[in-house]
């Protein structure tokens, strides 16, 4: 089950009757979005929490429970999400960007303080719109089921000196941090032991189910 609180869009967005309405007194209930046939809000804020089992480390211990944060900018077309200190351990607090226009997902890592970018994987993350329509929904009552959890990952390859041709939001992001590129594992396997203590863990969600992005440093 998905559980979602939905920051009101600006009051330059409801319908003037809306307006009216709260004026005299209405019964328009917090939380729910108005807006005008066919138009969206240019941010919307999503304060988010999914459950899921967790098939990858702990299949017998039932649902585990994700909590983050997701600014939608329908307009600049990218995402924005912030999570924080898990409940369960083996995982980092983040902050991701979801870059649209250029096409690049930046993860930064606060524990680390290093931002890690790569291509953007559309498989896997909605864009904004089709996220925005699905939080929305899944607000007003259509319910997401229990969901599962994914893992993709990555290794950490050149030192990115040039931080404006990320893009400004990226940039905003990352500047002043170290960052370096990601290459995804072309075939998947196990981590040694080894490896793993070279490995980072972000759990996220932009889609119906949760990913866990496994990030290691080159061996």
């Amino acid at each position: 089950m998905v559980k979602i609180g939905v920051q009101q869009p600006p009051a330059a967005l409801k319908p003037e009757k809306e307006k009216e309405k709260e004026k005299a007194g209405g019964d328009g209930a917090a939380g729910t979005v108005l807006l005008p046939p066919g138009a969206l809000p240019r941010e919307s804020v999503f304060h988010c929490g999914v459950l899921y089992e967790d098939s990858l480390y702990s299949p017998f211990k039932g649902q585990l429970e994700l909590h983050e944060d997701v600014k939608i900018y329908i307009e600049e077309n990218y995402e924005q999400i912030n999570v924080p200190v898990p409940q369960f351990g083996g995982s980092d607090p983040a902050d991701i960007i979801h870059d649209f226009q250029r096409g690049l997902t930046a993860y930064h890592d606060i524990t680390l303080d290093k931002c890690y970018v790569i291509e953007l994987n559309t498989t896997i993350v909605m864009p904004p719109r089709n996220l925005w329509e699905l939080l929305v929904n899944v607000k007003k009552g259509t319910y997401l089921p229990q969901t599962y959890i994914i893992q993709e990952e990555m290794i950490a390859t050149e030192h990115v000196s040039d931080m404006e041709q990320l893009g400004s939001f990226i940039y905003h992001l990352c500047s002043g941090k170290e960052t370096y590129r990601l290459k995804r594992r072309s075939a998947r396997r196990r981590i040694s032991r080894r490896e793993a203590g070279n490995c980072h863990h972000i759990r996220h969600f932009e889609n119906t189910f949760v990913v866990e992005t496994v990030i290691c440093k080159k061996s």
